[in-house]
């Protein structure tokens, strides 16, 4: 809560001596914010998918930038500053309760397929620790997958602390630092004469057009940068949010393009794309660099700090949008009171458990499609389809908000709110559609099969599911506030 929630009451009249001294505001400067930012969303996991384009990358990261990650950055603060509890309350209040829940359930549908394809890179990575030719194996991933998303239920039904600090130090450890040792090695790979396995010519800068199935990989960077509506809720924080906050984002958006695009430039200098591995792609760039240096020891070691990070982050956000739909769903009755019991820590073990299930089935497909890399992509789209219908009714409640309650108070107003909102909801409708379409490296399968899968995935958890849900509540569903349980 802002200081401007509190209601401001009279202050009775006391003695200078005893004077009450208003409690101060914990204010966090712009710099804070932007690094805030740039921790959340940037990561090395994406790189391997845009290495493939080579020089072509750099476009790839910076279209998406400017057409959807500025417009989400700017319209979600407005919202945040206006309107406290998340991406519920700004659609429930912009368009209907009805698309508010449909909006908190696509925020949380998507972790579904979010943990298979992001264990499934902990798995590839993983494999490199102990035997490189795991990185291919269907079963390896899908274990790796069961194993370390249970494990994850395990620790986060206990309410164990200390899971922020894993993933504050996870960044440093396991993005940043490869990071960079991962482009200096690079460079110095080029320096030494070796060529680079793409070119890197005025001629490559923009991707080679085969028709729309070329495109599709830039559906993945829409994933890459989606999660800003949950850092604009700091813009309160902010002592001059109309002039800092702006500052902040492009700050962020300078420091998340650099990790984003010279990782992955740094892998294609070094891996031939018809040998790059969606979800080995990283570790393969790491121990091809290594072998050039003679320190492939290192690779192992590399190996553990990607898996730390990416662990911590799973952990971060096992909870997080499951405890969101479960607050909703007890306050309005759009879950059935089994999915919304809490354990004795206060955590929602059984929305969870049945998580893991889905979880669990999605994670056996790995043992069951022949390419790992294939099965990592699918998931990948599924996650981001399920997501872009929650960022379409955003933008869509955000030009409501504004036209219905122009006078409402919001400490930060964005710039052309509707030309922003249009971009961004044109953008994300284009995403959207294009993930149906089969990308390029898969046109020898069927495309029938493609879109089934796809389709099936993001149209039957995102749309179907939360329609049943609401259709089939019953007043009994509505259940009181809980027990008030000392955090863990």
């Amino acid at each position: 809560m802002s200081s401007a929630d509190v209601p401001v009451e009279p202050s009775p009249v006391v003695a200078p001596a005893v004077r009450a001294k208003a409690p101060a505001t914990a204010w966090i400067s712009w710099v804070a914010l932007a690094m805030m930012t740039t921790s959340s969303v940037a990561s090395l996991r994406a790189a391997p998918t845009m290495a493939v384009y080579g020089l072509a990358c750099v476009f790839l990261y910076l279209l998406p930038a400017v057409v959807f990650l500025l417009p989400t950055s700017l319209v979600s603060a407005e919202l945040a500053s206006g309107w406290n509890g998340g991406v519920y309350h700004w659609v429930s209040e912009g368009i209907s309760k009805p698309m508010g829940f449909l909006a908190v359930w696509c925020q949380f549908a998507m972790t579904i397929f979010y943990y298979p394809s992001l264990l499934g890179f902990v798995a590839s990575t993983l494999a490199y620790v102990f035997n490189p030719e795991l990185a291919t194996s269907g079963v390896w991933t899908a274990a790796v997958i069961i194993v370390v998303y249970w494990s994850g239920v395990w620790v986060s039904s206990r309410g164990t602390k200390g899971v922020a600090g894993l993933a504050s130090g996870g960044l440093i450890i396991g993005t940043l630092i490869p990071g960079v040792v991962l482009v200096t090695l690079g460079i110095v790979f080029l320096g030494q004469g070796n060529p680079s396995a793409a070119p890197m010519t005025t001629d490559n800068i923009f991707p080679a057009w085969a028709g729309l199935s070329s495109l599709v990989l830039i559906v993945n960077n829409f994933l890459s940068y989606s999660g800003m509506e949950m850092n604009a809720v700091h813009v309160s924080s902010l002592k001059k949010p109309a002039k800092e906050f702006p500052k902040a984002i492009f700050l962020a958006m300078g420091l998340v393009l650099a990790i984003f695009i010279l990782p992955a430039l740094a892998i294609s200098w070094i891996v031939p794309a018809k040998e790059l591995s969606l979800t080995a792609g990283v570790m393969q760039a790491f121990d091809a660099v290594f072998a050039n240096f003679g320190w492939q020891w290192l690779t192992p070691i590399v190996g553990i700090m990607l898996v730390t990070a990416s662990v911590a982050g799973m952990l971060t956000w096992l909870a997080g949008p499951s405890k969101g739909l479960l607050l909703i769903s007890r306050q309005e009755g759009y879950l059935p009171p089994y999915l919304q019991r809490l354990n004795k820590n206060g955590v929602q073990q059984n929305i969870l458990v049945v998580q893991g299930l889905l979880t669990t089935l999605i994670g056996l497909a790995y043992a069951f499609i022949p390419d790992v890399s294939s099965a990592y992509w699918i998931f990948s789209v599924i996650t981001t389809q399920v997501y872009l219908i929650m960022y379409l009714l955003m933008f869509v409640a955000a030009v409501q908000l504004r036209r219905k309650d122009p006078d409402h108070a919001r400490g930060y107003r964005a710039p052309m709110l509707v030309g922003l909102c249009g971009v961004g909801f044109a953008a994300s409708l284009a995403a959207l559609l294009v993930g149906f379409i089969p990308p390029s490296q898969f046109e020898s399968g069927n495309p029938w099969v493609y879109l089934l899968i796809v389709g099936g995935g993001a149209l039957g958890l995102g749309l179907l599911v939360p329609f049943l849900f609401y259709r089939l509540r019953k007043p009994s569903w509505k259940q009181p506030e809980p027990e008030a349980v000392t955090p863990s």
